[in-house]
This record gives C-alpha cells, structure tokens and sequence, in this order.
C-alpha cells in the first residue's frame, strides 16, 4: 500500500530552524519522493518504507527540538501526483 505523509514539525524555541532543516535534509536522503510547501513536508511511498525511514528520522529531530510538536497526516494513497482540478 502506498501512502502519502505531510509532516509539520514546530519546535517551541526561539533558534527552531535548524532541527526542521535536520529533518529535511534527513529525509531528503532516505530517496523517497519528498516534496516541501512553507508549512509543511510531504513524504510519498510504500508504507513498510516510508514509516521506517520516519521512525528513524522523527526521533533525533524531536531529540534535537527539545520540546516540539509534530502533526502528521497520513493518507492511505499516494497522492503525489495530484493536481487541483478547478
């Protein structure tokens, strides 16, 4: 099954640019299609693949924040391709 993931990372500090960086560059090189907006970063593949690669990044990205917030949404498609039809 593929899926689809958009990750925003918010750590609750004042210097909270460089775990977000961390963890794109982090999953930038996991070679699963990533794909960056302003607020948030998309992670598309196969599900066995994508939550391994995000089980190993998530945690030294929280480590890294010291308090943070992470929301996920996961969508049971990969939506990659999508395009607005209006």
């Amino acid at each position: 099954m593929d899926i689809s993931v958009e990750l925003t990372l918010t750590p609750l500090a004042d210097d909270y640019e460089p775990p977000i960086i961390a963890l794109i560059k982090a999953l930038r090189a996991s070679g699963l299609k990533i794909l960056e907006t302003p607020l948030s970063t998309q992670v598309f593949g196969p599900y066995d693949q994508v939550m391994k690669v995000l089980v190993e990044e998530i945690k030294p990205a929280l480590e890294q924040s010291g308090k943070a917030l992470l929301y996920m949404k996961i969508v049971t498609t990969d939506r990659s391709d999508y395009e607005p039809h209006f």
